[in-house]
């Protein structure tokens, strides 16, 4: 078997970060190295070619799934003429929808990965990674009032968002789902309105 182009590996490196992005966000980092490298369509072998450890992994996996978030709200800027308040309600009502709550493989790494993330040791590049996103993300959420003075609006938009998505995804299937979701959604809108 002949030698793997660089652009083929390159190509191979970025389906495997997608895939573990995906992946963790969906089932969480405790993934085996083999079942990851099984769903991204390659060897478990060629897996240490491409990263020095799963930790390594897991660091870049978190950066490409914050990036995604960044490009959502950018796009969302865009959108609405650079008028951060209506990109932010179009982001906070996405965020809190029963797509995104049935969607954990593509939505946002915040929720998706705390659970793991508050059992990485504090040295590890993924917990510095995710620590970084959730800090940006919650700046973003503030309105322009309050950027710059700690963005504690922006960590209570951010906390109420991500608490009531983890709630409506562990009760899923149930009416209080759907409830969890609206409420804060409402909640946050009142903010927004009185900001």
């Amino acid at each position: 078997m002949g030698r793997v182009s660089q652009a083929q590996a390159e190509e191979n490196r970025r389906r495997v970060v997608d895939t573990a992005s995906r992946l963790f966000r969906e089932q969480g980092t405790h993934i085996s190295v083999a079942d990851l490298m099984k769903a991204a369509g390659l060897t478990h072998g060629g897996f240490y070619k491409q990263f020095a450890s799963k930790d390594a992994l897991i660091g870049e996996a978190t950066a490409h799934a914050f990036e995604g978030l960044t490009r959502q709200r950018d796009d969302g800027l865009e959108q609405y003429g650079g008028q951060r308040e209506a990109a932010q309600r179009a982001l906070i009502d996405a965020y809190l929808s029963t797509e995104h709550r049935d969607s954990p493989a593509d939505g946002c790494p915040a929720a998706a990965l705390a659970a793991d993330m508050a059992r990485e040791p504090e040295d590890r590049e993924a917990r510095r990674v995710y620590t970084e996103g959730v800090g940006d993300f919650a700046e973003w959420l503030a309105t322009e009032d309050t950027e710059g003075e700690e963005g504690a609006d922006g960590l209570t938009r951010l906390c109420t968002m991500l608490g009531a998505l983890v709630l409506a995804r562990a009760t899923k299937g149930s009416p209080l789902s759907d409830q969890i979701l609206a409420a804060a959604r409402e909640a946050l809108t009142v903010d927004q309105q009185g900001a």
